[in-house]
């Protein structure tokens, strides 16, 4: 029979760019054959009351969603209830088009399922994304909308492509994520600051009301990322997204010294910075975590920890398109052990 195990062996024979550009051309297929759509669908989307919850207004189903990084252009979008995801977050994008960095610039680590990449940003830019996501918004799923600076924009004039960047995307999305923390754009976690953040927040609030969250790296010392998350949420920052990808390189030995490192070697790092921020923010804004969740423990972990919803990417590399029902129906049955009738219950339990 044919299943991801065996698809997973030819995917690996080519470099994990390729791959993922092959995966892309397949998701991209997808919808057109509604007969596999709706067999895919209906194996692995969770529909399930006690997972529903109500956020910014918008109804998530279940609480996994896809991170930003795998659907940079917006051209996925309607394959993701085949996946079972409960919501989707597009680009990295930026106001202009971008190749990102030189390749090769991704790299796997299937002992380890873990990915390393140092793509920089690359997409097809603000109003080609745009146009791909008004063929789709508004959509059976949430659609979130991350957005970046563009590497030639230097550091005084980012505001301006944050700027730009909410205008043109807050009418086709649930809501928007603030990408300053990703290491592949040079000096763009040097934004990662308080005058920074309160200047890019007290400008969002003129231009829209949509939620806009704010996404922040596993690097930092605990007391500066806890000060810098309760800096956005005080200037109104709708949520905090924690983490993105990590360079501490030592959590796995031979990798490359450059790019981001996910998947399972950044699962401890994450919930640790995610943890100490929830117990200073719990309560008080919308938590998301993401880095190493790839099943249903892990994710039921973050949900106790303060988490509202989770994220995964990496994991569905080496899992394949039946993770994400996996983890709904471990959470599931993780509820039913402790007693709990709706995932509400399950938020933040360890801090309660």
């Amino acid at each position: 029979m044919f299943n991801y195990k065996n698809l997973k062996k030819i995917l690996f024979l080519f470099q994990p760019e390729t791959a993922h550009h092959l995966a892309e051309l397949g998701l991209r297929a997808l919808p057109n054959c509604r007969m596999l759509t709706n067999y895919m669908v209906n194996k692995n989307f969770v529909n399930d009351e006690r997972l529903t919850q109500e956020i910014f207004n918008v109804k998530f189903i279940n609480p996994i969603g896809l991170a930003a990084g795998f659907d940079k252009n917006s051209t996925m979008v309607k394959a993701m209830p085949a996946l079972g995801f409960g919501y989707t977050e597009i680009g990295t994008m930026t106001p202009r088009p971008q190749d990102g960095n030189a390749k090769p610039r991704m790299f796997r680590y299937p002992k380890a399922n873990s990915v390393q990449n140092a793509m920089g940003f690359n997409n097809e830019g603000a109003h080609a994304v745009l146009k791909n996501l008004k063929k789709v918004y508004p959509f059976v799923l949430p659609i979130g909308v991350n957005i970046g600076k563009n590497k030639t924009t230097p550091e005084e004039y980012a505001l301006n492509d944050y700027k730009m960047l909410i205008k043109k995307f807050e009418q086709t999305s649930d809501y928007l994520v603030i990408n300053i923390s990703s290491p592949n754009t040079p000096n763009l976690r040097d934004l990662q600051n308080e005058e920074f953040i309160t200047a890019l927040f007290n400008m969002a609030k003129e231009l829209t009301n949509k939620p806009i969250l704010l996404k922040i790296a596993p690097d930092m010392q605990v007391d500066t990322a806890i000060q810098l998350c309760k800096t956005a949420v005080n200037v109104g920052a709708a949520g905090i997204i924690a983490t993105n990808t990590t360079i501490d390189y030592n959590l796995l030995p031979g990798c490359q010294n450059f790019g981001g490192l996910s998947g399972e070697v950044l699962r401890e790092k994450s919930y640790e910075l995610f943890k100490e921020i929830a117990k200073e923010l719990f309560g008080k804004t919308l938590l998301i975590s993401v880095g190493g969740i790839s099943n249903a423990q892990e994710a039921y972990r973050r949900l106790k920890a303060g988490a509202t919803l989770v994220q995964a990417y990496s994991g569905m590399i080496f899992e394949g398109p039946s993770m994400v029902r996996k983890i709904n129906e471990g959470i599931l049955e993780l509820m039913e052990k402790d007693g709990y009738s709706h995932i509400s219950e399950v938020i933040g339990a360890d801090l309660k």
